[in-house]
């Protein structure tokens, strides 16, 4: 019964002073007993019931929709066993193991934390998070963090018949840990709140083996094309499902609120903040699916042009890829990768030859640079080893009209790499797993390619700005022509 103001005030003061009471209970039990009283939106109950068929799953959303609260809900669920008559997502029927991970503890207590159990920082916001009041247990407090951080908290766990049938634990872990700490017992459940790196997930991924358990991401993609990303929105397997959910799957903002939200944000970022899409110029360089590249090995024909890449190195990996030209169809195939670091050039020249000795080796501009004790350049270091290094470093080939040799700006090999491997022109053996683990991280930060652990992708970006000088069967060394013009093309030609 609702009682309006001036009614209330008609009432015996015994009666108001026991209203008062039962208001101040009722507030409570609201309080400490959230999630019996939380509403969750179309999308959030999508989100919920989307294990029914999927064991990895991405919220990819817009900011401000509420994402970590639909994940702190979904988890609280688990961890309870408690679920709302609505769900038909998985139900677990026993206590279970669980992790929830953000970025670093600080977020990880501030966010996911806070979630599902309230402020740790203050006593009387303790339990008012989505895990209710009365089923938090013991907890356990890590070491060497700052304020109330913990490493994990019992929840009690109930029946199918609402009865307590013994606890669950959930573990806080945090991104900035590292992939080690990912290492471990089996785990039921696991919710990444934030865009995980690509090591991390697939270490959540293979937690969860073992039990057929399950792996739940909520993030807006501010980070950009990522693996993880990628695979979601190019390459998504069975098993997995990705949701996406904008500000107008959130009724709590309303048009005024969305345009006051908007123009805070610069131009380039109001699609990632309104809609959950990846910024144009972040992320992944080659947001390609994978199975679009790999091919089986095979037996390269005598008649198809060859050229090497070379990506000089000490510290970091000298790497070398191999790529066979197949003109009929104007495809591509890298069929061999070579890389190793803190070794000479004797030593990568040995490797090389391994290989026909004849294919040509194109080289980046770095390698006219001498060496401090020979005064000897890195190029004529290895040609002297017999190496068969183009006559000139590599560059793209020059434009309509331009009177130059052309330019070794990165963009232009990488947009030829990229179309051709949309098209399906551009292909990788299957077992060159070194090529494919930097495939898969080589990415941009601010729009810039990030030059980390990807030797033997510019060493296969050589080749192709050079495969024009590609040539087939064994033919004269390019050493041979010591400084002069190349035997098939010049340089001024191109």
């Amino acid at each position: 019964m609702h009682l309006e103001p001036e009614q209330i005030a008609k009432l015996p003061k015994e009666q108001q002073k026991r209203l008062l009471e039962l208001l101040r209970e009722q507030k409570e039990r609201v309080k400490f007993n959230k999630k019996d009283h939380f509403n969750l939106y179309e999308w959030q109950q999508g989100l919920a019931n989307s294990t029914t068929d999927a064991h990895q799953v991405l919220a990819m959303c817009a900011n401000q929709i509420g994402k970590s609260t639909s994940g702190a809900y979904i988890t609280a669920c688990h961890l309870t066993g408690i679920y709302p008559d609505w769900w038909k997502g998985n139900r677990f029927d026993k206590p279970i193991y669980c992790w929830a991970a953000g970025v670093s503890n600080d977020t990880t207590r501030d966010i996911l934390q806070t979630e599902l159990f309230g402020l740790a920082e203050s006593e009387s916001e303790w339990g008012t998070g989505m895990v209710n009041l009365s089923m938090i247990g013991e907890k356990t407090r890590r070491r060497g963090a700052t304020g109330n951080t913990y490493d994990s908290v019992m929840v009690q766990h109930h029946d199918e018949n609402g009865n307590p049938d013994g606890w669950s634990r959930i573990g806080f872990k945090s991104y900035e840990m590292g992939e080690e700490k990912f290492y471990g017992r089996p785990v039921d459940w696991i919710w990444l709140d934030e865009q995980p790196p690509s090591n991390i997930y697939t270490q959540c991924i293979t937690r969860t083996v073992a039990t057929n358990g399950y792996v739940m991401m909520t993030f807006t993609p501010e980070d950009g094309m990522t693996p993880v990303v990628n695979q979601f929105m190019n390459d998504i397997k069975a098993g997995q499902m990705l949701i996406q959910a904008t500000w107008d799957d959130a009724p709590h903002l309303d048009e005024d609120t969305k345009e006051q939200l908007l123009a805070q944000y610069p131009p380039h970022e109001r699609k990632l903040r309104s809609q959950g899409i990846p910024v144009f110029g972040s992320g992944l360089v080659f947001p390609v699916s994978e199975d679009n590249l790999i091919v089986d090995p095979f037996e390269i024909p005598d008649h198809w042009k060859r050229i090497a890449g070379l990506d000089f190195g000490y510290d970091h990996p000298t790497a070398v890829a191999w790529i066979a030209i197949d003109e009929e169809s104007d495809t591509y195939y890298v069929y061999d990768v070579y890389a190793s670091r803190q070794e000479t050039a004797i030593i990568h020249s040995a490797a090389i030859k391994q290989r026909p000795q004849w294919i040509p080796v194109a080289w980046p501009k770095d390698g006219l640079q001498s060496d401090k004790g020979s005064g000897v350049s890195l190029a004529s270091q290895y040609r002297d080893q017999g190496v068969n290094m183009l006559h000139d470093w590599a560059r793209n080939p020059k434009a309509s009209g331009d009177t130059g040799k052309g330019n070794n700006f990165i963009e232009p090999s990488i947009m030829e790499m990229l179309q051709r491997m949309e098209t399906g022109t551009f292909k990788v053996f299957g077992h060159l797993e070194e090529w494919f683990k930097e495939f898969r991280s080589y990415h941009r930060k601010d729009g810039k390619i990030v030059p980390i652990k990807d030797d033997i992708i510019c060493a296969t970006r050589y080749a192709v700005m050079c495969a024009q000088f590609a040539v087939a069967g064994k033919t004269q060394n390019w050493a041979d022509y010591g400084d002069q013009s190349l035997p098939i093309k010049n340089w001024s030609n191109v």
